[in-house]
């Protein structure tokens, strides 16, 4: 209970600052660390790039990236933070029906995507697997409540999906990225 009040405290407090920048199956599966490096890269752990280049390192989030990108985030990605992004490979983008990626990243379809992408960061808190071991939460994200149950692995559901984090606890230098296979979507 503690966790969830400080994740709501802290996303709270961070929220209108970083929010700003940003407008210009519930199975559940233990987290392997051998796929964190073989996602992230052996030299993951040293935090020295921020999220956005850490991501972009692993070669595993073009999509990502490229979305982030068409969403003008990419500037709150890389700032002070600290940050908690649920980032989805791009299998997870891939997975998403036909022509959806490229429909979202039409100049037009730029709030639905950072709608999306948003869903996807809690800001003002880096977050851990392990804080979020044997609890079932709601946490606050920079759109709206997203579920976070870790009693078995960590399962996310948001109003419109759910994913389950496959790679935890891979360290940027303005917060933490939790590998995820699926797309978050809002409901509707």
């Amino acid at each position: 209970m503690k966790l969830a009040t400080l994740l709501i405290s802290a996303s709270l407090l961070a929220a209108p600052a970083i929010a700003e920048q940003c407008s210009s199956q519930k199975n559940a599966h233990r987290v392997d660390a051998s796929y964190t490096t073989a996602i992230a890269g052996e030299g993951y752990t040293k935090a020295k790039a921020d999220i956005v280049d850490t991501a972009a390192a692993a070669g595993s989030f073009n999509t990502l990236l490229a979305a982030a990108e068409a969403a003008g985030l990419v500037g709150a990605l890389k700032g002070d933070g600290p940050l908690t992004v649920f980032a989805p490979t791009d299998e997870a983008f891939a997975a998403l029906p036909a022509g959806t990626v490229e429909t979202l990243l039409m100049p037009e379809n730029k709030d639905a995507l950072a709608g999306i992408l948003k869903l996807h960061v809690i800001a003002g808190a880096k977050i851990k697997s392990g804080d979020l071991a044997g609890q079932q939460i709601t946490a606050a994200t920079l759109n709206g409540d997203l579920g976070v149950d870790g009693t078995d692995g960590v399962v996310l559901t948001a109003p419109g999906s759910s994913a389950t984090v496959v790679a935890a606890d891979v360290s940027a230098s303005n917060g933490v990225i939790h590998v995820i296979d699926t797309v978050l979507l809002p409901a509707g």
